[in-house]
């Protein structure tokens, strides 16, 4: 339960002022179709975060469980400080205008490629060695996020203080990264 959680609270954060949160803004006033377009989130971020949680559980077998600590707890506290920096999509984003769900799906899976929330997944399953309750949090906490936002789109933004949530991701990662680091210690005694 406690990789679930983590998970969740983590990416839900993370994902404030993302760029696939931003996707879902635009995605949302572009193609006006909120069900197709939850649902294409749902299913990419499915896809991408079982192969990045796969990814990671594979990786933790592979090194020894020091290095895998130090590997993770120096990978979140950098998520942590990644995640101070705002993301932004840039003005030439181009979408077709067909199928909402498939446009999305697509879109959703590409912008997730190499994104601190696939790469925090990666870490994660690694730290927790339970993939399955990884890839079920971050999924969660990538949908926490964004399904208000292609609901409410640009009025959220203007609501929710991004900058504080990224502050609080900020420490929670950094947080997570010294813990991890610091259990480095009891296996040394």
């Amino acid at each position: 339960m406690e990789a679930f959680v983590v998970s969740t609270t983590l990416v839900a954060l993370a994902e404030m002022g993302d760029k696939t949160q931003l996707l879902s803004f635009v995605l949302a006033a572009r193609l006006r179709k909120p069900w197709p377009i939850i649902g294409g989130i749902l299913i990419a971020t499915l896809l991408n975060h079982a192969l990045a949680g796969g990814a990671g559980y594979v990786l933790a077998g592979w090194i020894s469980r020091s290095a895998l600590l130090w590997i993770t707890g120096l990978a979140f506290i950098g998520f942590g400080l990644w995640t101070l920096h705002p993301d932004s999509l840039g003005d030439d984003v181009k979408l077709h205008q067909g199928n909402a769900f498939v446009t999305t799906v697509i879109a959703f899976f590409i912008a997730e490629m190499g994104d601190k929330t696939q790469l925090a997944t990666i870490a994660l399953a690694a730290r927790f060695q339970a993939p399955a309750q990884v890839i079920a949090g971050t999924t969660f906490g990538m949908l926490l996020a964004d399904v208000p936002a292609v609901w409410l789109g640009g009025k959220l933004a203007q609501r929710v203080p991004m900058k504080a949530l990224r502050i609080i991701a900020a420490v929670l990662f950094i947080a997570m990264g010294a813990v991890t680091l610091l259990s480095l210690t009891g296996m040394a005694s």
